[in-house]
């Protein structure tokens, strides 16, 4: 009897432990819960989204306040581009491009019901928002556009061969949490015009000096061109340029 009561227990143990391995995430969605601060940790995931390919660039990049790894590789006859989210190391980009194109096939160009097939085939349950035939790269390519969910996607068939020379998606980045205390674009503009009254706003961009959040703002009045950087959170002017603008001649 007290073997069976004995046995039971092991049984017991043994289907709590054998729930509780069912349970853990696994290793490979837990890697993508981790902020990256340093570019080793990029490289890391980079190479186990694309087995084998060489890193030839690593760039970082700010958008809507967030901090983005921008990483560059070649594998074969693919350059892949691969964007991650330093908040929480998550791939909110991807795409490759092949380098080596046929432009001497004599085949006929596929019909664009033809291409709207494939592209339905590559991305599943995804919507085509244009397609378009475009002489690109000394051969005739389908540039096609979809959209599934919040994430944009976009292919390009050769016409011919019907080969995919490129394909990738986006997903939509939100503002970064915490934000509310930022100026904003018009009250930079605001500010920057306040400097140079009567001026025209060219460009404003949300970027970080060091660390700093700043808003670089581009004007042009009359014969110069001004450059003029913000404090994103304070409105403080940290910087202010005037030069000749290029775009005049005498």
């Amino acid at each position: 009897m007290k073997k069976f009561k004995m046995f039971g227990m092991i049984l017991t143990v043994f289907c709590f432990v054998l729930l509780g391995m069912l349970a853990a995430p696994h290793k490979g969605d837990v890697a993508y819960a981790k902020k990256i601060t340093k570019d080793s940790q990029v490289v890391k995931l980079a190479k186990k989204k694309v087995p084998g390919a060489q890193i030839f660039e690593i760039d970082r990049d700010y958008e809507k306040g967030n901090l983005l790894y921008e990483v560059k590789m070649i594998k074969g006859t693919k350059e892949y581009d691969l964007t991650y989210l330093a908040s929480n190391g998550s791939l909110v980009q991807y795409e490759w491009e092949q380098n080596r194109i046929n432009r001497t096939s004599k085949k006929k160009i596929m019909s664009m019901s033809k291409c709207k097939s494939l592209a339905k085939k590559k991305v599943r349950g995804a919507t085509i928002t244009s397609i378009r035939l475009k002489y690109e790269d000394g051969v005739q390519q389908y540039k096609v556009k979809m959209k599934k969910g919040t994430t944009k996607y976009e292919l390009d068939y050769h016409a011919k061969t019907r080969e995919l020379l490129s394909y990738g998606w986006e997903k939509r980045i939100t503002s970064k949490a915490g934000n509310n205390n930022y100026i904003g674009v018009e009250e930079a503009k605001k500010i920057a015009l306040s400097k140079v009254p009567g001026a025209t706003v060219i460009k404003v961009e949300f970027d970080r000096d060091d660390g700093v959040p700043v808003y670089d703002v581009e004007l042009v009045k009359d014969e110069y061109e001004y450059d003029i950087e913000i404090h994103a959170v304070t409105g403080k002017v940290l910087d202010f340029d005037q030069d000749f603008r290029e775009d005049i001649y005498y």
